[in-house]
């Protein structure tokens, strides 16, 4: 039975779902394409109909992940974001929070694909926060959007990985006062 182009394109954005859901979980090894397909409400042997590997699948999805919003960068929308992302709320949600501090230290050792995946996502949020920047030279602007980006990233990964609450509020909230943007 043949399957309409439409129906294949709803299936691979199921399939991008659920695998971006679940490697922000447990990350890319500890996810078997089985499960991805269940998730996605499909069999497992259709896999190799949409994707030629997984490591196809995981830059893929990584990618569709960080598809930046359409908000036009300004330091409000930059505030926000920061408030946003340096929140409990986004350290206690894995499945639908930012790949970069959720993968990020295991895409350091994946594919040239997922790295290269990851390098234009990064350059396209250090574009958008330098855009929005403030700053005496592009040189500033350049250096304050890096230190903003590196730090919430950075934080939320610390903020992930301690035990004590306590201390993993703290990370977040003095990096959320520290950052040169917001």
């Amino acid at each position: 039975m043949k399957v309409s182009k439409e129906k294949v394109a709803e299936h691979r954005a199921h399939i991008l779902d659920a695998a971006g859901r679940l490697f922000r979980e447990r990350g890319f090894d500890a996810v078997t394409v089985a499960e991805i397909m269940k998730a996605a409400g499909l069999t497992h042997g259709a896999f190799y109909g949409y994707f030629p590997s997984k490591e196809a699948l995981v830059a893929e999805a990584v990618g569709t992940a960080l598809t930046p919003s359409a908000a036009a960068p300004s330091s409000a929308w930059i505030a926000a974001y920061a408030d946003s992302y340096l929140s409990a709320e986004h350290r206690d949600n894995r499945d639908d929070c930012c790949m970069f501090s959720a993968v990020g230290t295991e895409a350091a050792r994946g594919s040239p694909e997922l790295r290269q995946v990851m390098t234009q996502s990064t350059r396209r949020q250090l574009d958008r926060f330098t855009a929005a920047a403030e700053g005496d030279s592009a040189q500033d602007k350049r250096r304050a959007a890096i230190v903003t980006w590196s730090a919430m990233v950075g934080a939320m990964v610390l903020a992930r990985i301690v035990d004590d609450p306590a201390l993993s509020d703290e990370i977040l909230t003095q990096t959320r006062a520290a950052l040169p943007l917001a």
